[in-house]
């Protein structure tokens, strides 16, 4: 499987599942292009699970650590999305999403998988970019949004425990359709902790 590197990320990328099509371009804006009926989600009821969805993810160098990009999607089906994730194994992962939901409107959508997925739909968002961000400090994690890359919101605080192999990195999804297009630019990670999980700061 092809490995790459970005400016700024401490480690090459590897795709967990091939993508339809992939490119880096301007320096360090990585585009992933999802093929069709591309997921990461076990549902809790039983009836549905997906783990093909196209990744690129890469081993953080750091125990405490923060990762944001701005994601732009070209949203067109259902539960198409532009995803932040964290994977320690299968079963035990979590993912930051910008998503287009059942209602046609662009949303912070965040899943956490424990053995099966806890789905949480957040906050509604106009047009087709945001900020999102991982942040790291053992044993929590927390996923933040933001619109202008500076003041950033909390969506989730949570912990996956202990976590022997951890990969974080970027994916794009396309559940109920043909293709998701999404685009990574202003990628950022850093070693650190965060002074307030709470209010992003």
């Amino acid at each position: 499987m092809t490995k790459f590197s970005l400016p700024g990320i401490p480690g090459e990328l590897e795709w967990k599942n091939t993508p339809l099509d992939w490119q880096v371009e301007h320096g360090n804006n990585l585009t992933i292009v999802a093929g069709e009926h591309t997921d990461w989600f076990i549902d809790p009821a039983g009836n549905y699970v997906k783990d093909n969805a196209p990744g690129a993810l890469f081993a953080p160098p750091d125990a405490s650590f923060l990762l944001s990009a701005r994601v732009t999607v070209d949203f067109a089906s259902t539960f198409d999305a532009g995803v932040l994730q964290l994977r320690g194994r299968d079963d035990l992962w979590a993912k930051l999403c910008f998503e287009y939901s059942p209602q046609g409107q662009p949303m912070i959508v965040s899943v956490v998988t424990r053995g099966v997925s806890d789905d949480c739909n957040s906050v509604p968002i106009e047009g087709q970019e945001i900020y999102l961000r991982i942040a790291r400090s053992i044993p929590t994690i927390a996923f933040h949004y933001s619109r202008d890359g500076r003041y950033w919101h909390l969506v989730r605080y949570f912990t996956l425990g202990k976590l022997d192999n951890l990969r974080v990195g970027f994916s794009s999804q396309s559940p109920t359709g043909q293709k998701c297009r999404a685009v990574f630019s202003e990628i950022s990670y850093r070693p650190g902790t965060l002074k307030d999980n709470r209010n992003g700061e």
